[in-house]
């Protein structure tokens, strides 16, 4: 039986490169939803729940030097159909981990193989981009939401079932399982970027090392530094949004959510437009100008002050924001893997850097100061954007 019916080449290999992302945001979804289970289950701390989790980010961080030498030697597609597989199992061990040191092994375990998913399905997209001259990357990115409110939804319903963990993560594995069937006969296979094959005729030069590895150039500097400023805007909304409408907007507790469901909403969106925004702008004025829009709709809400300007600046913000990190990472993959796996790895840095920064300066001031943290970091993003070598507008 063919799992694709699909005979558009480029829809076929679309659709597999999107089961990819959405198993990558279904899986982190999955056991990030069931966080307090997991703490009942082990009699964790919220001391110990916090380093459980920067376990993950410490792993996907740690998988930096790996990734680039595993994309050589198995390929993008071979790298992330592992990779998706050992998410899988991971999930499941995590389930099944008797105290709190196993969580903490499988945690780190699963951010390396969440970095090299990462890597490899970005470079996948990139690929399909440039093979059939046709943008797609926001969509993908898109994808990853919908497997994260799958995984939402799914979560909810097994909650209702039954209370058990393992119960849960075995019926996540299994669609996790049938989205890496649905992706592996659809994958492309690598070709070298013009950038990588310049670095390898330069390994004699002074800035490789013994191992191969090379200094980043100036413009991946750029790119590392736009996507770590690009995630700490992103992911600052999810972590702060709720607790400003509570606090400083003095929003019902019941409209406090509302905060995280705008912007999310509003992104999803936008990165269904997204890809028609490039084609039509290029992604260099899709970055500096949706940067800027979040800067200054974050900067509107928090001088403005109240409920209805912070919903309007939140939405500004994942408007803004949703083709920050699809622009970078194609931009990034056109560099070479190891250009790739870096910028994946700043835009780690700043998920994980990002909130305890903005929590450090709420403490010290306010949390209006501490979103003022952020909107500056997105116009930080705008001016990197201006750096970067963006692909030109074809037509």
């Amino acid at each position: 039986m063919r799992v694709f019916p699909v005979r558009d080449p480029f829809q076929r290999s679309q659709v597999a490169i999107a089961a990819l992302f959405c198993s990558l945001g279904f899986q982190y979804a999955t056991w990030a939803s069931r966080i307090p289970a997991v703490k009942a289950d082990l009699g964790l701390t919220a001391a110990e729940v916090g380093v459980l989790l920067m376990a993950a980010g410490i792993g996907a961080v740690a998988s930096f030097p790996l990734v680039p030498v595993l994309m050589r030697r198995l390929g993008s597609a071979r790298l992330a159909l592992l990779s998706a597989l050992c998410l899988t199992l991971l999930l499941l061990a995590l389930a099944l981990a008797p105290d709190y040191p196993v969580a903490l092994l499988v945690m780190v375990a699963d951010g390396v193989f969440v970095g090299c998913l990462n890597v490899a399905m970005n470079a996948q997209g990139t690929a399909l981009e440039t093979r059939y001259t046709r943008n797609t990357m926001a969509r993908l990115h898109a994808t990853f939401s919908a497997g994260s409110l799958l995984a939402a939804l799914l979560a909810s319903g097994m909650n209702a079932v039954t209370s058990s963990v393992a119960a849960h993560f075995g019926v996540a594995a299994v669609v996790l399982v049938l989205l890496v069937a649905l992706a592996r006969p659809g994958l492309l296979e690598d070709e070298t970027p013009a950038a990588e094959k310049d670095a390898e005729k330069d390994k004699e030069k002074e800035s490789t090392s013994r191992t191969g590895w090379s200094l980043p150039s100036r413009v991946t500097l750029w790119m590392c530094c736009a996507m770590a400023f690009g995630t700490v805007t992103e992911g600052a909304m999810n972590d702060w949004s709720a607790l400003y409408l509570r606090e400083v907007a003095k929003a019902t507790a019941e409209l406090a959510p509302m905060g995280i469901a705008v912007f999310s909403g509003m992104m999803v969106l936008a990165r269904l437009f997204a890809d028609g925004w490039r084609s039509r702008w290029g992604d260099g004025r899709v970055v500096l100008f949706g940067s800027a829009l979040a800067a200054a709709g974050l900067a509107f809400a928090l001088l403005s002050g109240g409920v209805a300007a912070a919903l309007v600046g939140f939405a500004c913000v994942g408007l803004g924001c949703a083709a920050v990190t699809p622009c970078v990472y194609v931009a990034a993959a056109k560099q070479g893997s190891e250009a790739l796996a870096l910028v994946a790895a700043m835009g780690t840095t700043g998920l994980l850097a990002g909130p305890p920064l903005i929590g450090f300066v709420a403490s010290s001031s306010s949390l209006v100061w501490g979103l003022g943290v952020v909107a500056a970091a997105a116009v930080v993003v705008s001016l990197c954007s201006t750096r970067i070598q963006w692909t030109p507008v074809s037509g």
